[in-house]
C-alpha cells in the first residue's frame, strides 16, 4: 500500500510539473490531487525536491536507454531517426525538467552535475554516430565540423521547448515533431547526395 502511494504521489507530481511548470506547484497542490493529507506525503518524501530527485532519476534512465547505439555495427539514418524519436520521447514525458532547467539545476548541485553526465554522454554519442557516419561514406564532415554539430544538437535538443514556447508555439507534442526534424536538418548537409535524397524520404514519410 505505502508502495502504491508513492507511486501515485509521484505521478500526480510528473502530470502537476508538466501541466503547470514545477515552481508552480507545491506539495499541498500535489496533495490536494491526489486527496490525500500534506503528512501522508512527507511520509513517502522529505519534501518537493525529493520528489524532483526522484522523477529525474526515472528520466536519467530512459535517456540512458535512448542515447544507446548499436555497437556491432556502423549506424544508418534510420539508426538517428529512431533514436531522435526515443530522446525527444524522453524530453517530452518529463518536459517539466527542460522548461525549468535554469532553475531547478540553479537550486540542486546533485541535479545539475547529473545533467551535466547526461550532456556529456549525449554528446559523445552524436559525436559517435557521424563519425560512424563518415568512416560508413554516408556523410562528410571533419573533425570540427563534427564536434560543432554535435554541440549543435544538444543545443537544439535541450532548448527546443523553450525557444517554441517563446515563438507563442502552443502545440507542444507537434512542437517535439519540428525539434526532431530541425536536428536532422544539422546533419543533411554533410551527407552524400544519394543519402540525403534518403534522409528527406524518411522526413516526408514521418511528416
Amino acid at each position: 500500500m505505502a508502495t502504491d502511494t508513492r507511486e501515485r504521489i509521484l505521478e500526480a507530481s510528473l502530470t502537476l510539473f508538466n501541466a503547470r511548470g514545477e515552481p508552480n506547484v507545491s506539495t499541498n497542490h500535489i496533495a490536494d490531487e491526489l486527496e490525500i493529507s500534506p503528512g501522508n506525503l512527507y511520509y513517502h518524501f522529505r519534501n518537493k525536491d525529493d520528489i524532483i530527485e526522484q522523477l529525474f532519476a526515472r528520466y536519467e534512465v530512459r535517456m540512458d536507454s535512448a542515447l544507446a547505439a548499436p555497437d556491432d555495427r556502423q549506424p544508418t539514418l534510420e539508426d538517428i531517426w529512431l533514436q531522435l524519436h526515443a530522446i525527444f520521447e524522453s524530453i517530452w514525458n518529463y518536459r517539466f525538467i527542460y522548461r525549468d532547467l535554469v532553475d531547478i539545476s540553479g537550486r540542486n548541485r546533485k541535479l545539475r552535475m547529473h545533467f551535466s553526465r547526461i550532456l556529456k554522454r549525449a554528446s559523445e554519442n552524436a559525436t559517435r554516430i557521424m563519425r560512424g557516419l563518415v568512416r560508413a561514406e554516408v556523410m562528410r564532415a571533419s573533425a570540427d565540423e563534427i564536434d560543432a554539430t554535435a554541440t549543435n544538437i544538444l543545443l537544439v535538443a535541450t532548448f527546443w521547448l523553450n525557444f517554441s514556447a517563446v515563438r507563442g508555439e502552443q502545440d507542444e507534442r507537434e512542437s517535439i515533431n519540428r525539434g526532431i526534424h530541425q536536428v536532422l536538418m544539422l546533419i543533411a548537409p554533410f551527407l552524400r547526395d544519394a543519402e540525403r535524397v534518403h534522409l528527406h524520404h524518411l522526413l516526408q514519410a514521418y511528416r
